[in-house]
Protein backbone atom coordinates (compact mmCIF):
# COMPACT_ATOMS: atom_id res chain seq x y z
CA UNK A 1 0.00 0.00 0.00
CA UNK A 2 1.43 3.46 -0.93
CA UNK A 3 2.56 5.74 1.88
CA UNK A 4 -0.40 7.75 3.27
CA UNK A 5 -2.92 5.71 1.25
CA UNK A 6 -5.30 5.55 4.21
CA UNK A 7 -5.22 9.33 4.64
CA UNK A 8 -5.82 9.90 0.95
CA UNK A 9 -8.79 7.54 1.06
CA UNK A 10 -10.27 9.44 4.00
CA UNK A 11 -9.88 12.70 2.07
CA UNK A 12 -11.46 11.24 -1.07
CA UNK A 13 -14.35 9.77 0.92
CA UNK A 14 -15.11 13.01 2.76
CA UNK A 15 -18.67 14.16 2.11
CA UNK A 16 -18.77 17.15 -0.20
CA UNK A 17 -20.85 20.19 0.72
CA UNK A 18 -21.43 23.29 -1.40
CA UNK A 19 -19.66 26.51 -0.55
CA UNK A 20 -22.89 28.26 0.37
CA UNK A 21 -23.75 25.37 2.69
CA UNK A 22 -20.34 25.59 4.30
CA UNK A 23 -20.92 29.28 5.06
CA UNK A 24 -23.99 28.32 7.08
CA UNK A 25 -21.58 27.08 9.74
CA UNK A 26 -20.56 29.70 12.27
CA UNK A 27 -16.89 30.50 12.60
CA UNK A 28 -15.90 29.74 9.03
CA UNK A 29 -13.90 32.93 8.68
CA UNK A 30 -12.06 32.20 11.93
CA UNK A 31 -11.28 28.73 10.59
CA UNK A 32 -9.94 29.74 7.18
CA UNK A 33 -9.15 33.46 7.12
CA UNK A 34 -5.89 34.49 8.78
CA UNK A 35 -3.92 37.73 8.86
CA UNK A 36 -0.12 37.58 9.01
CA UNK A 37 1.46 40.79 10.33
CA UNK A 38 4.98 42.15 10.73
CA UNK A 39 6.85 45.25 11.85
CA UNK A 40 5.56 48.35 13.60
CA UNK A 41 5.19 52.01 12.74
CA UNK A 42 6.41 52.77 9.22
CA UNK A 43 7.59 49.17 8.75
CA UNK A 44 4.26 47.62 9.71
CA UNK A 45 2.52 45.49 7.13
CA UNK A 46 0.38 42.45 6.67
CA UNK A 47 -1.50 40.11 4.36
CA UNK A 48 -4.92 38.52 4.92
CA UNK A 49 -5.01 34.95 3.58
CA UNK A 50 -8.63 33.89 3.06
CA UNK A 51 -9.33 30.28 2.05
CA UNK A 52 -12.96 30.36 3.29
CA UNK A 53 -14.34 30.24 -0.29
CA UNK A 54 -12.74 26.83 -0.83
CA UNK A 55 -14.26 23.48 0.09
CA UNK A 56 -11.92 22.96 3.02
CA UNK A 57 -13.83 22.31 6.22
CA UNK A 58 -13.03 20.96 9.66
CA UNK A 59 -13.13 17.36 8.50
CA UNK A 60 -10.91 17.91 5.46
CA UNK A 61 -8.45 19.97 7.48
CA UNK A 62 -8.16 17.18 10.04
CA UNK A 63 -7.69 14.57 7.32
CA UNK A 64 -5.05 16.67 5.58
CA UNK A 65 -3.23 17.23 8.86
CA UNK A 66 -3.13 13.45 9.24
CA UNK A 67 -1.77 13.23 5.67
CA UNK A 68 0.94 15.77 6.49
CA UNK A 69 1.94 13.70 9.53
CA UNK A 70 1.98 10.49 7.48
CA UNK A 71 4.08 12.27 4.81
CA UNK A 72 6.64 13.28 7.46
CA UNK A 73 6.04 16.95 6.73
CA UNK A 74 7.61 18.29 9.94
CA UNK A 75 10.84 16.36 9.41
CA UNK A 76 11.12 17.37 5.76
CA UNK A 77 10.46 21.01 6.66
CA UNK A 78 13.27 20.76 9.20
CA UNK A 79 15.57 19.30 6.54
CA UNK A 80 14.74 22.14 4.18
CA UNK A 81 15.34 24.86 6.77
CA UNK A 82 18.55 23.44 8.23
CA UNK A 83 20.49 22.75 5.05
CA UNK A 84 20.08 18.97 4.86
CA UNK A 85 20.29 17.33 1.43
CA UNK A 86 16.56 17.59 0.72
CA UNK A 87 17.22 17.50 -3.06
CA UNK A 88 17.74 13.75 -3.04
CA UNK A 89 18.18 13.14 -6.77
CA UNK A 90 21.05 15.62 -7.00
CA UNK A 91 22.39 15.02 -3.51
CA UNK A 92 22.37 18.60 -2.27
CA UNK A 93 20.56 21.05 -0.06
CA UNK A 94 18.04 23.70 -1.19
CA UNK A 95 19.20 26.74 0.74
CA UNK A 96 17.27 29.69 -0.62
CA UNK A 97 15.91 30.47 2.86
CA UNK A 98 19.48 30.91 4.13
CA UNK A 99 19.68 33.92 1.80
CA UNK A 100 16.92 35.41 3.98
CA UNK A 101 18.58 34.47 7.27
CA UNK A 102 16.87 31.15 8.00
CA UNK A 103 19.02 28.04 7.62
CA UNK A 104 22.22 26.36 8.67
CA UNK A 105 24.43 28.80 10.57
CA UNK A 106 27.35 28.55 8.15
CA UNK A 107 25.06 29.05 5.14
CA UNK A 108 23.38 32.07 6.71
CA UNK A 109 26.80 33.59 7.42
CA UNK A 110 27.93 32.93 3.85
CA UNK A 111 24.77 34.54 2.49
CA UNK A 112 25.30 37.62 4.67
CA UNK A 113 28.88 37.96 3.43
CA UNK A 114 27.82 37.63 -0.22
CA UNK A 115 25.01 40.15 0.32
CA UNK A 116 27.54 42.59 1.80
CA UNK A 117 29.73 42.12 -1.28
CA UNK A 118 26.73 42.85 -3.51
CA UNK A 119 25.71 45.87 -1.42
CA UNK A 120 29.18 47.37 -1.74
CA UNK A 121 29.13 46.99 -5.53
CA UNK A 122 25.58 48.34 -5.83
CA UNK A 123 26.39 51.38 -3.73
CA UNK A 124 29.65 51.95 -5.60
CA UNK A 125 27.77 51.92 -8.91
CA UNK A 126 25.16 54.34 -7.56
CA UNK A 127 27.99 56.62 -6.38
CA UNK A 128 29.60 56.63 -9.84
CA UNK A 129 32.55 54.28 -9.36
CA UNK A 130 31.91 52.78 -12.81
CA UNK A 131 31.09 56.11 -14.38
CA UNK A 132 27.63 57.29 -15.27
CA UNK A 133 25.22 54.34 -15.24
CA UNK A 134 21.68 54.97 -16.43
CA UNK A 135 20.80 51.56 -17.86
CA UNK A 136 21.29 47.91 -17.00
CA UNK A 137 20.68 45.08 -19.46
CA UNK A 138 20.17 41.99 -17.29
CA UNK A 139 20.69 38.79 -19.29
CA UNK A 140 19.51 35.46 -17.90
CA UNK A 141 16.88 32.80 -18.47
CA UNK A 142 14.36 30.93 -16.33
CA UNK A 143 14.63 31.91 -12.68
CA UNK A 144 17.58 34.16 -13.46
CA UNK A 145 15.22 36.36 -15.46
CA UNK A 146 11.64 35.75 -14.28
CA UNK A 147 12.29 36.69 -10.66
CA UNK A 148 14.27 39.88 -11.33
CA UNK A 149 11.82 41.02 -14.04
CA UNK A 150 8.84 40.51 -11.74
CA UNK A 151 10.43 42.24 -8.74
CA UNK A 152 11.81 45.19 -10.71
CA UNK A 153 8.41 45.72 -12.32
CA UNK A 154 6.65 45.56 -8.95
CA UNK A 155 8.98 47.84 -6.99
CA UNK A 156 10.09 50.54 -9.43
CA UNK A 157 6.86 52.00 -10.76
CA UNK A 158 7.43 55.18 -8.71
CA UNK A 159 11.23 55.41 -8.75
CA UNK A 160 13.86 53.65 -10.81
CA UNK A 161 17.44 54.58 -9.93
CA UNK A 162 18.71 52.69 -12.98
CA UNK A 163 16.61 51.74 -16.00
CA UNK A 164 16.61 47.92 -16.10
CA UNK A 165 15.85 45.76 -19.12
CA UNK A 166 15.63 42.00 -18.52
CA UNK A 167 16.41 39.85 -21.57
CA UNK A 168 15.94 36.09 -21.55
CA UNK A 169 14.81 35.05 -25.02
CA UNK A 170 17.47 33.92 -27.48
CA UNK A 171 15.36 35.57 -30.19
CA UNK A 172 17.53 38.52 -31.21
CA UNK A 173 14.51 40.82 -31.30
CA UNK A 174 14.40 40.79 -27.49
CA UNK A 175 18.00 41.96 -27.23
CA UNK A 176 17.60 44.52 -30.00
CA UNK A 177 14.64 46.00 -28.15
CA UNK A 178 16.82 46.49 -25.08
CA UNK A 179 19.60 48.00 -27.17
CA UNK A 180 17.16 50.51 -28.65
CA UNK A 181 16.16 51.71 -25.19
CA UNK A 182 19.70 52.12 -23.84
CA UNK A 183 22.66 54.44 -24.34
CA UNK A 184 25.71 52.16 -24.66
CA UNK A 185 27.95 54.78 -23.03
CA UNK A 186 25.93 54.58 -19.79
CA UNK A 187 24.87 50.92 -19.86
CA UNK A 188 26.00 48.01 -17.70
CA UNK A 189 25.37 44.38 -18.62
CA UNK A 190 24.58 41.81 -15.93
CA UNK A 191 25.10 38.20 -17.00
CA UNK A 192 23.15 35.84 -14.74
CA UNK A 193 23.94 32.15 -15.11
CA UNK A 194 24.47 29.59 -12.38
CA UNK A 195 27.03 27.66 -14.43
CA UNK A 196 28.06 30.53 -16.72
CA UNK A 197 27.61 28.13 -19.62
CA UNK A 198 23.86 28.44 -20.43
CA UNK A 199 23.85 28.73 -24.21
CA UNK A 200 20.99 31.24 -24.52
CA UNK A 201 22.46 33.51 -21.85
CA UNK A 202 26.06 33.36 -23.06
CA UNK A 203 25.05 33.92 -26.70
CA UNK A 204 23.03 37.00 -25.69
CA UNK A 205 25.91 38.19 -23.50
CA UNK A 206 28.39 37.93 -26.36
CA UNK A 207 26.05 39.95 -28.59
CA UNK A 208 25.68 42.59 -25.86
CA UNK A 209 29.45 42.99 -25.62
CA UNK A 210 29.66 43.32 -29.40
CA UNK A 211 26.95 46.01 -29.28
CA UNK A 212 28.96 47.93 -26.69
CA UNK A 213 32.15 47.65 -28.75
CA UNK A 214 30.41 48.60 -31.99
CA UNK A 215 29.09 51.71 -30.29
CA UNK A 216 32.37 53.10 -29.01
CA UNK A 217 32.79 51.46 -25.60
CA UNK A 218 36.53 50.81 -25.43
CA UNK A 219 36.39 48.16 -22.69
CA UNK A 220 33.11 46.22 -23.04
CA UNK A 221 34.14 43.57 -20.50
CA UNK A 222 34.61 46.35 -17.98
CA UNK A 223 30.88 47.04 -18.21
CA UNK A 224 29.88 43.49 -17.23
CA UNK A 225 28.73 42.22 -13.83
CA UNK A 226 28.57 38.42 -13.47
CA UNK A 227 26.01 36.73 -11.22
CA UNK A 228 26.98 33.09 -10.92
CA UNK A 229 27.72 30.04 -8.79
CA UNK A 230 30.76 29.40 -11.01
CA UNK A 231 33.05 32.46 -10.55
CA UNK A 232 35.98 30.71 -12.22
CA UNK A 233 34.05 30.44 -15.48
CA UNK A 234 33.16 34.14 -15.29
CA UNK A 235 36.83 35.08 -14.82
CA UNK A 236 37.76 32.88 -17.77
CA UNK A 237 35.06 34.60 -19.84
CA UNK A 238 36.71 37.94 -19.09
CA UNK A 239 34.89 39.44 -16.10
CA UNK A 240 37.08 41.04 -13.44
CA UNK A 241 36.64 39.31 -10.09
CA UNK A 242 35.65 42.61 -8.45
CA UNK A 243 32.50 42.56 -10.59
CA UNK A 244 31.60 38.92 -9.96
CA UNK A 245 28.81 38.36 -7.46
CA UNK A 246 28.73 34.67 -6.52
CA UNK A 247 25.88 32.70 -5.03
CA UNK A 248 25.94 29.16 -3.57
CA UNK A 249 25.45 26.04 -5.66
CA UNK A 250 22.71 25.05 -3.19
CA UNK A 251 20.46 27.91 -4.35
CA UNK A 252 18.30 26.74 -7.25
CA UNK A 253 17.54 28.97 -10.21
CA UNK A 254 13.83 29.48 -9.58
CA UNK A 255 14.58 30.23 -5.93
CA UNK A 256 17.55 32.53 -6.61
CA UNK A 257 16.00 36.01 -6.54
CA UNK A 258 17.21 36.38 -2.93
CA UNK A 259 20.85 35.89 -3.92
CA UNK A 260 23.05 37.94 -6.24
CA UNK A 261 20.49 37.16 -8.96
CA UNK A 262 18.55 39.97 -7.26
CA UNK A 263 21.27 42.45 -8.29
CA UNK A 264 19.02 44.24 -10.84
CA UNK A 265 16.40 44.75 -8.11
CA UNK A 266 18.95 46.43 -5.86
CA UNK A 267 20.34 48.49 -8.76
CA UNK A 268 16.88 49.66 -9.86
CA UNK A 269 15.13 50.11 -6.51
CA UNK A 270 18.06 50.63 -4.12
CA UNK A 271 19.66 48.40 -1.52
CA UNK A 272 17.14 49.29 1.19
CA UNK A 273 14.31 47.96 -0.95
CA UNK A 274 16.14 44.72 -1.71
CA UNK A 275 16.88 44.30 2.00
CA UNK A 276 13.21 44.93 2.86
CA UNK A 277 12.23 42.22 0.37
CA UNK A 278 14.59 39.82 2.15
CA UNK A 279 13.04 40.78 5.49
CA UNK A 280 9.53 40.10 4.21
CA UNK A 281 10.62 36.69 2.99
CA UNK A 282 12.12 35.97 6.40
CA UNK A 283 8.80 36.78 8.10
CA UNK A 284 7.16 34.07 6.01
CA UNK A 285 10.06 31.68 6.67
CA UNK A 286 9.61 32.06 10.43
CA UNK A 287 5.87 31.52 10.14
CA UNK A 288 6.39 28.44 7.98
CA UNK A 289 8.99 27.11 10.43
CA UNK A 290 6.91 27.54 13.59
CA UNK A 291 3.21 27.22 12.65
CA UNK A 292 1.75 23.74 12.76
CA UNK A 293 -0.99 22.00 10.82
CA UNK A 294 -3.79 24.14 9.43
CA UNK A 295 -2.33 27.25 11.11
CA UNK A 296 0.61 27.04 8.70
CA UNK A 297 -0.50 29.20 5.78
CA UNK A 298 1.58 27.62 2.98
CA UNK A 299 0.59 24.14 4.21
CA UNK A 300 -3.09 25.13 4.39
CA UNK A 301 -2.87 26.41 0.80
CA UNK A 302 -1.34 23.07 -0.21
CA UNK A 303 -4.28 21.26 1.43
CA UNK A 304 -6.63 23.12 -0.92
CA UNK A 305 -4.33 22.61 -3.91
CA UNK A 306 -4.20 18.87 -3.31
CA UNK A 307 -7.93 18.59 -2.76
CA UNK A 308 -8.75 20.22 -6.09
CA UNK A 309 -6.02 18.55 -8.12
CA UNK A 310 -6.17 15.03 -6.73
CA UNK A 311 -9.74 14.66 -5.48
CA UNK A 312 -11.71 16.98 -7.76
CA UNK A 313 -9.58 16.41 -10.87
CA UNK A 314 -8.77 20.08 -11.56
CA UNK A 315 -6.01 20.28 -14.15
CA UNK A 316 -5.32 24.01 -13.80
CA UNK A 317 -5.12 26.73 -11.14
CA UNK A 318 -5.59 30.39 -12.04
CA UNK A 319 -3.91 33.39 -10.41
CA UNK A 320 -5.28 36.90 -10.94
CA UNK A 321 -3.44 39.90 -9.53
CA UNK A 322 -5.72 42.90 -9.12
CA UNK A 323 -2.69 45.15 -9.15
CA UNK A 324 -0.73 46.25 -12.22
CA UNK A 325 2.49 45.99 -10.20
CA UNK A 326 2.02 42.21 -10.06
CA UNK A 327 1.47 41.80 -13.79
CA UNK A 328 4.41 39.39 -14.06
CA UNK A 329 3.56 37.31 -10.98
CA UNK A 330 1.59 34.62 -12.88
CA UNK A 331 4.59 34.08 -15.20
CA UNK A 332 6.90 33.79 -12.19
CA UNK A 333 4.59 31.32 -10.46
CA UNK A 334 4.33 29.20 -13.60
CA UNK A 335 8.00 28.35 -13.40
CA UNK A 336 8.09 28.06 -9.62
CA UNK A 337 5.20 25.61 -9.45
CA UNK A 338 5.33 23.72 -12.74
CA UNK A 339 9.10 23.26 -12.90
CA UNK A 340 9.18 22.24 -9.23
CA UNK A 341 6.22 19.87 -9.08
CA UNK A 342 5.67 18.81 -12.68
CA UNK A 343 7.00 15.32 -11.98
CA UNK A 344 5.90 11.77 -12.72
CA UNK A 345 7.99 9.87 -10.16
CA UNK A 346 8.29 10.16 -6.40
CA UNK A 347 11.42 11.19 -4.55
CA UNK A 348 12.27 7.50 -4.27
CA UNK A 349 11.90 6.97 -8.04
CA UNK A 350 8.53 5.19 -8.04
CA UNK A 351 5.78 6.23 -10.48
CA UNK A 352 3.33 8.68 -8.93
CA UNK A 353 -0.15 7.28 -8.38
CA UNK A 354 -2.11 10.51 -8.97
CA UNK A 355 -1.83 13.90 -10.71
CA UNK A 356 0.96 16.18 -9.52
CA UNK A 357 1.22 19.90 -10.36
CA UNK A 358 -1.72 21.54 -12.11
CA UNK A 359 -1.10 24.00 -14.93
CA UNK A 360 -0.62 27.45 -13.39
CA UNK A 361 -1.93 30.37 -15.43
CA UNK A 362 -3.48 33.77 -14.88
CA UNK A 363 -3.58 37.44 -15.66
CA UNK A 364 -4.19 40.91 -14.32
CA UNK A 365 -7.28 42.38 -12.75
CA UNK A 366 -10.20 43.61 -14.75
CA UNK A 367 -8.40 42.82 -18.04
CA UNK A 368 -8.82 39.12 -17.29
CA UNK A 369 -12.50 39.57 -16.43
CA UNK A 370 -13.16 40.60 -20.02
CA UNK A 371 -11.07 37.77 -21.45
CA UNK A 372 -11.24 34.49 -19.52
CA UNK A 373 -13.74 34.82 -16.68
CA UNK A 374 -16.58 33.68 -18.94
CA UNK A 375 -15.08 30.19 -18.78
CA UNK A 376 -14.50 30.41 -15.02
CA UNK A 377 -18.16 31.25 -14.36
CA UNK A 378 -20.02 29.21 -16.98
CA UNK A 379 -17.53 26.82 -18.54
CA UNK A 380 -17.42 23.08 -17.91
CA UNK A 381 -14.02 23.16 -16.18
CA UNK A 382 -13.71 23.53 -12.44
CA UNK A 383 -10.76 25.90 -11.90
CA UNK A 384 -9.63 27.06 -8.46
CA UNK A 385 -8.76 30.76 -8.50
CA UNK A 386 -6.38 32.85 -6.42
CA UNK A 387 -7.06 36.59 -6.17
CA UNK A 388 -4.26 38.91 -5.02
CA UNK A 389 -4.91 42.58 -4.25
CA UNK A 390 -3.60 45.53 -2.24
CA UNK A 391 -5.69 47.77 0.02
CA UNK A 392 -3.37 50.70 -0.70
CA UNK A 393 -3.37 51.86 -4.33
CA UNK A 394 -0.26 52.05 -6.45
CA UNK A 395 -1.42 55.24 -8.16
CA UNK A 396 -2.26 58.81 -7.16
CA UNK A 397 -5.32 59.25 -9.37
CA UNK A 398 -8.96 59.63 -8.35
CA UNK A 399 -9.62 57.01 -5.60
CA UNK A 400 -12.48 55.76 -7.80
CA UNK A 401 -9.91 53.81 -9.83
CA UNK A 402 -8.78 51.70 -6.90
CA UNK A 403 -12.25 51.39 -5.41
CA UNK A 404 -13.60 49.95 -8.66
CA UNK A 405 -10.58 47.64 -8.93
CA UNK A 406 -11.09 46.17 -5.46
CA UNK A 407 -14.87 45.87 -5.72
CA UNK A 408 -14.42 43.93 -8.95
CA UNK A 409 -11.91 41.62 -7.28
CA UNK A 410 -14.14 40.85 -4.31
CA UNK A 411 -17.27 40.57 -6.47
CA UNK A 412 -15.67 37.93 -8.69
CA UNK A 413 -14.95 35.67 -5.74
CA UNK A 414 -18.47 36.14 -4.40
CA UNK A 415 -20.02 35.44 -7.82
CA UNK A 416 -17.94 32.31 -8.40
CA UNK A 417 -19.17 30.97 -5.07
CA UNK A 418 -22.83 32.02 -5.15
CA UNK A 419 -23.76 31.62 -8.84
CA UNK A 420 -27.29 32.56 -9.84
CA UNK A 421 -29.42 33.43 -12.89
CA UNK A 422 -29.44 36.89 -14.45
CA UNK A 423 -32.75 36.39 -16.29
CA UNK A 424 -35.74 38.36 -14.99
CA UNK A 425 -37.63 35.15 -14.32
CA UNK A 426 -34.51 33.31 -13.19
CA UNK A 427 -35.10 30.51 -15.70
CA UNK A 428 -32.88 31.23 -18.73
CA UNK A 429 -30.14 28.53 -18.86
CA UNK A 430 -27.88 30.78 -20.95
CA UNK A 431 -27.89 33.29 -18.10
CA UNK A 432 -27.44 30.70 -15.35
CA UNK A 433 -24.29 30.39 -13.26
CA UNK A 434 -23.79 27.17 -11.28
CA UNK A 435 -21.66 28.74 -8.56
CA UNK A 436 -19.90 26.54 -6.03
CA UNK A 437 -16.62 27.47 -7.71
CA UNK A 438 -13.70 27.93 -5.33
CA UNK A 439 -11.38 30.88 -4.86
CA UNK A 440 -8.88 32.16 -2.33
CA UNK A 441 -7.87 35.77 -1.68
CA UNK A 442 -4.59 37.29 -0.54
CA UNK A 443 -5.30 40.89 0.48
CA UNK A 444 -2.18 42.93 1.19
CA UNK A 445 -2.07 46.14 3.20
CA UNK A 446 0.23 47.58 0.55
CA UNK A 447 2.46 46.23 -2.17
CA UNK A 448 5.82 47.30 -0.81
CA UNK A 449 9.11 45.39 -0.88
CA UNK A 450 8.48 43.51 2.37
CA UNK A 451 5.03 42.42 1.20
CA UNK A 452 6.41 41.26 -2.13
CA UNK A 453 9.06 39.25 -0.28
CA UNK A 454 6.44 37.64 1.95
CA UNK A 455 4.24 36.77 -1.04
CA UNK A 456 7.08 35.15 -2.95
CA UNK A 457 8.28 33.17 0.08
CA UNK A 458 4.69 32.06 0.74
CA UNK A 459 4.46 30.58 -2.74
CA UNK A 460 7.88 28.92 -2.42
CA UNK A 461 6.80 27.19 0.78
CA UNK A 462 3.38 26.36 -0.67
CA UNK A 463 5.16 24.64 -3.56
CA UNK A 464 7.36 22.69 -1.15
CA UNK A 465 4.39 21.68 1.02
CA UNK A 466 2.57 20.37 -2.05
CA UNK A 467 5.64 18.34 -2.98
CA UNK A 468 5.83 16.77 0.47
CA UNK A 469 2.16 15.78 0.37
CA UNK A 470 2.73 14.19 -3.06
CA UNK A 471 6.02 12.54 -2.06
CA UNK A 472 8.00 14.15 -4.88
CA UNK A 473 11.25 16.14 -5.08
CA UNK A 474 10.54 19.78 -6.09
CA UNK A 475 14.19 20.76 -6.45
CA UNK A 476 15.32 18.97 -9.61
CA UNK A 477 14.23 19.75 -13.17
CA UNK A 478 15.55 17.07 -15.48
CA UNK A 479 12.66 17.66 -17.87
CA UNK A 480 14.26 20.98 -18.78
CA UNK A 481 17.45 19.27 -19.89
CA UNK A 482 16.19 16.91 -22.63
CA UNK A 483 15.13 19.66 -25.04
CA UNK A 484 18.41 21.48 -24.41
CA UNK A 485 20.38 18.34 -25.21
CA UNK A 486 18.51 17.74 -28.45
CA UNK A 487 18.95 21.38 -29.48
CA UNK A 488 22.69 21.03 -28.90
CA UNK A 489 22.66 17.81 -30.93
CA UNK A 490 21.00 19.66 -33.81
CA UNK A 491 23.49 22.53 -33.53
CA UNK A 492 26.38 20.08 -33.57
CA UNK A 493 24.91 17.90 -36.30
CA UNK A 494 25.65 14.85 -34.18
CA UNK A 495 22.33 13.06 -34.36
CA UNK A 496 19.54 12.24 -36.77
CA UNK A 497 15.91 12.81 -35.85
CA UNK A 498 12.45 11.73 -36.90
CA UNK A 499 11.26 12.49 -40.43
CA UNK A 500 9.14 15.46 -39.37
CA UNK A 501 11.99 17.15 -37.48
CA UNK A 502 14.43 16.49 -40.32
CA UNK A 503 12.00 18.06 -42.79
CA UNK A 504 11.56 21.14 -40.59
CA UNK A 505 15.33 21.52 -40.29
CA UNK A 506 15.69 21.28 -44.04
CA UNK A 507 12.89 23.79 -44.66
CA UNK A 508 14.56 26.27 -42.30
CA UNK A 509 17.95 25.77 -43.92
CA UNK A 510 19.37 24.13 -40.81
CA UNK A 511 19.96 20.68 -42.24
CA UNK A 512 23.49 19.39 -42.44
CA UNK A 513 22.82 17.93 -45.88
Amino acid sequence: MPVAAAQWKAIADHAERSLTELFEDGGRLDLLSTRLEWGEGETAGGIRFDWSKTHLDEGLLANFEALADASDFAAKREQLLTGAKINVTEGRAAEHTAQRGVGAEASVEEAAALHLRMKMLVEAIHEGALGEVNHLIHIGIGGSALGPAMAVDALTRDLELVDVHVVSNIDGLALEQAFAACDPATTLVAVASKTFTTIETMTNAASALKWLADNGVTDPSGRVVALTANPEAAVEWGVDETRILPFPESVGGRYSLWSSIGFPVAIAAGWDEFEAMLAGGQVMDEHFRTAEGRANLPLRAAFADQYYTRVRGCQTRAVFAYDERLALLPDYLQQLEMESNGKRVTASGEPVDAPTAPITWGGVGTDAQHAVFQLLHQGTHLIPVDFIASIAPGDELDPAHHRILLTNCFAQGAALMAGGNMAADGKDPARAFPGNRPSATMLCDDLDAATLGALIAFHEHRTFANAVLMGINPFDQFGVELGKKMANDIEGGSESFDASTEALLAAAGLSGD
